[in-house]
């Protein structure tokens, strides 16, 4: 399989250090609030009761350090920061952000975004809902499948279908060759995926119109996160590609925000097409309704 769905990224459009020239909008970041709505965080934190370990990257520890204003914790403990940390720098890393054509809802999806956040691999995500009329449709176009997840990695020419077989690529290519047993246990799997999205299986399915921007818009998020949940259903259903600046516990990207912003806090979006950033689910959402969704 040759063709190309749509041009390849340059280096330049990595997306992997926050914009600072971007203006701050919506609301001021909340420690563990209910930005999302009360019912919506509880559901979509749902999840975490059976996936739990893929919130984390592989081989995340965690140590009691001195306090440094400099450096992002955690959380603080008997007068000490707490440090997360992982063995995910010692990996190799993709020069460009893997594609991959999926949807919130789709359980083999979701497996695949586990290894991506496993690994602390950052992807570029051409959201495919349900009778969505654009990534789609080109994936059945160009394959002759409408099948999901797909996967281009940019930096190896490698395409492919099937969530497994995916799952081992990413990581022989950008790991350590070990896949995570809970993504390798088969039916077990894939029962208790669908059943950790069942409280939400409504969200991040169906199209709702759009119109698309004429840039990537840039997420950073980790899988297992209710509130990052809340804010990629949204930007699912308006089908809006985006780069996924994957920072899970252990990431040493969270530092990499910190020292940007201020503060390491997921969901955080920025929008080059409109010079604008914000945190927080429920902003998010709000932004991505009045800018990108069309009243039907």
């Amino acid at each position: 399989m040759t063709a190309q769905i749509v041009p390849k990224l340059t280096p330049k459009e990595r997306f992997n250090t926050p914009d600072t020239s971007l203006r701050m909008i919506g609301k001021d970041p909340q420690t563990y609030g209910l930005g999302g709505g009360k019912l919506a965080t509880f559901t979509a934190s749902l999840q975490f009761i059976l996936r739990p370990g893929f919130a984390f990257n592989q081989g995340y520890h965690v140590s009691l350090v001195p306090e440094d204003p400099s450096k992002y914790a955690s959380g603080h403990m008997f007068g000490k920061a707490v440090r997360e940390e992982s063995i995910v720098a010692t990996f190799p890393r993709p020069e460009l952000p893997i594609e991959l054509y999926e949807f919130e809802s789709c359980p083999f999806c979701r497996k695949v975004r586990e290894a991506v956040n496993v690994l602390d691999i950052d992807v570029k995500f051409f959201p495919c809902p349900k009778n969505g009329p654009t990534w789609r449709k080109q994936v059945k176009e160009t394959t002759g499948k409408s099948q999901f997840p797909y996967m281009k990695d940019p930096n190896t020419g490698v395409e492919m279908f099937e969530s497994d077989a995916i799952i081992k690529y990413l990581c022989d290519t950008y790991g350590d060759g070990t896949v995570p047993l809970p993504l390798r246990l088969g039916i077990l799997t894939n029962i208790s995926v669908s059943l950790a999205m069942i409280a939400r299986v409504n969200r991040g399915t169906v199209y709702r119109p759009s119109r698309l921007p004429e840039k990537p818009l840039v997420l950073w998020s980790f899988e297992g996160s209710p509130f990052c949940k809340i804010a990629r259903e949204a930007l699912v259903e308006l089908e809006i590609p985006h780069i996924h600046v994957t920072a899970g516990r252990g990431s040493p990207k969270r530092q990499v925000l910190f020292e940007k912003r201020g503060r390491f806090q997921a969901p955080y979006l920025e929008d080059p097409n409109k010079g604008v950033a914000m945190f927080e689910s429920a902003s998010i959402v709000q932004y991505l309704n009045d800018t990108y969704a069309i009243a039907e």
